[in-house]
């Protein structure tokens, strides 16, 4: 049977390792870390949401962070030291502004096609990850962006998903512990959160039971594709393969210019704290639904009894994965103002690399040379994309191989496009 090696061991190569399984490959996933899921999918927002599919690319984006260009602790922080990379970026970013209602609409349709692929492994593979089916929470500060919101429901809505939009009051019923004035909001019944570390390496450890092999610590170094196959090269050894997918985030730019493609992902560093709830006055005060706070960027989700977290901030920095003071302070005291019962004295701080396209759609598919796929870019959504996209670059390596079929629970695929 065909031998696919996934590179990467986050999110997106772990449900594609499961999908790849479960259709008859043999699989080996390689990381650069010891251990799965300890880059982006360390400690996300956490929301599973559809209803945060609307994508960047609007002239407002662009006007906001020229706005906030130099403030330490804005939402959108954009470093001004140039580089190639970060210009070209920039300027495909502004070239798919035309695209920005499609691609939304086609964003919440992945997404909600996600969910069931989600749960359906989870199930499969008895994982627990703090699984949350409280709803997400939208509220907006002002009229402006409350009438921005009313748009973006319009589209989310052709793409299936449905929102009630809230009063003040209703915000309140909602979500009691939150403290603040509102204009309105939007209430997404079918979102949910998760806890995306526990997930991945919930799902890694079932399937190394399975049979399915994790080359851990070990760098790719070199990626050729010739005679249909692929030769991966890593610290500890130089193997070929039937075919590869590139799941590495941040490092599939590079890895796709080796295979003689054009992946062109910038990191984009996002920051959260896990506020740990040690005392029954803080578990009451912190909310049980997840919520999005529109004017800061920030998203929050209750994981279990005795974690809140909340993430937020985007900064074009390159590569870099400092955790700043100037960017955590802002979260820790987003808390204190909207949860002033929660008390912040025990917080851990952390910094992921989004891996972003410029048309904020994840790259899903072959590449140029026989036995190249690709599943990565996915953005600030890897955690509410990742088990569709794996369903779909699966779906794109059976049309061409002819493995052997194991005894696996079936996957829904009905509403998958490409």
């Amino acid at each position: 049977m065909p031998h696919f090696a996934v590179l990467g061991a986050g999110i997106t190569g772990v449900t594609t390792a499961y999908q790849l399984h479960a259709k008859g490959f043999d699989v080996t996933v390689i990381d650069r870390n010891r251990y799965a899921a300890m880059d982006t999918s360390f400690a996300n927002g956490g929301q599973l949401s559809a209803s945060n599919a609307e994508v960047w690319n609007s002239w407002s984006t662009i006007f906001k962070g020229l706005k906030w260009l130099m403030q330490r602790d804005a939402p959108l922080l954009v470093r001004p030291t140039p580089t190639w990379h970060k210009i070209s970026w920039m300027a495909e970013f502004m070239a798919n502004i035309p695209n920005y209602r499609a691609n939304t609409t086609q964003t919440a349709k992945l997404a909600i096609t996600a969910r069931q692929i989600l749960h359906e492994m989870a199930a499969h593979a008895d994982v627990d990850f703090d699984f949350s089916p409280a709803g997400i929470l939208h509220f907006y500060s002002n009229a402006a962006d409350m009438a921005h919101a009313r748009k973006v429901t319009g589209l989310l809505a052709q793409g299936g998903l449905q929102r009630e939009e809230l009063t003040p009051a209703q915000i309140t019923q909602r979500a009691p512990e939150l403290k603040g004035d509102f204009v309105g909001g939007y209430w997404t019944e079918s979102d949910a959160t998760g806890d995306i570390h526990k997930y991945t390496t919930g799902l890694a450890n079932w399937l190394s039971k399975q049979g399915v092999a994790f080359d851990m610590g070990q760098t790719v170094r070199d990626l050729r594709a010739e005679d249909g196959r692929v030769h991966v090269e890593t610290d500890g050894s130089n193997r070929t393969f039937d075919g590869v997918v590139v799941c590495a985030g941040v490092g599939s730019r590079g890895m796709a210019k080796k295979l003689g493609d054009r992946v062109n992902i910038y990191p984009v560093k996002g920051y959260s704290i896990t506020v740990h709830l040690n005392d029954a006055a803080s578990q009451a005060a912190a909310p049980q639904v997840s919520l999005l706070d529109d004017k800061a960027k920030i998203v929050t989700s209750r994981l279990g009894a005795d974690r809140f977290r909340v993430a937020g901030t985007a900064e074009f920095a390159g590569g870099n994965r400092d955790i700043c003071a100037s960017r955590i302070k802002p979260l820790v005291q987003w808390v204190e103002d909207y949860f002033p019962g929660v008390s912040t004295e025990h917080v851990t701080p952390w910094a992921g690399l989004r891996p972003m396209m410029p048309n904020m759609m994840p790259k899903v598919g072959p590449g140029r040379a026989t036995g190249v796929y690709y599943n990565t870019g996915h953005g600030h959504l890897g955690w509410t994309l990742s088990a569709a996209t794996a369903a779909l670059v699966t779906d794109h390596i059976v049309a061409t191989s002819t493995p052997t079929t194991k005894a696996v629970a079936p996957l829904g695929r009905s509403e998958l496009s490409a």
